[in-house]
């Protein structure tokens, strides 16, 4: 088996923390979207809309937080969100206990 390199490693922890990040925070917005358009609208497009806005928002934060992830110079720059850092360092872990 081929070992990888710490920098390697590094950046598949990101991309996994990343994914898992993304699809947390747009099935969380669309739900929330989808609540706010039963709550608020009677039409079924309206609703569709505040869910698919709602989407929106989901992709978009998690977007500006994996951009912060890959931007950072070194892995000893931590992220801002302490939700990112944990997702960031769980990963890290996995990597670990797979390569034994």
């Amino acid at each position: 088996m081929e070992k990888k390199s710490n920098g390697e490693s590094d950046v598949n922890g990101k991309w996994d923390a990343c994914i898992d990040l993304t699809a947390r925070r747009v099935v969380c917005s669309s739900l929330g979207g989808a609540f706010a358009g039963l709550l608020f609208f009677r039409s079924p497009v309206t609703r569709w809309a505040s869910t698919a806005f709602g989407a929106g928002i989901g992709i978009g934060s998690a977007y500006a937080d994996c951009s912060r992830f890959f931007d950072s110079s070194s892995s000893a720059t931590s992220p801002k969100s302490t939700e990112t850092s944990y997702f960031v360092s769980q990963a890290a872990e996995e990597q670990e206990k797979e390569e034994a």
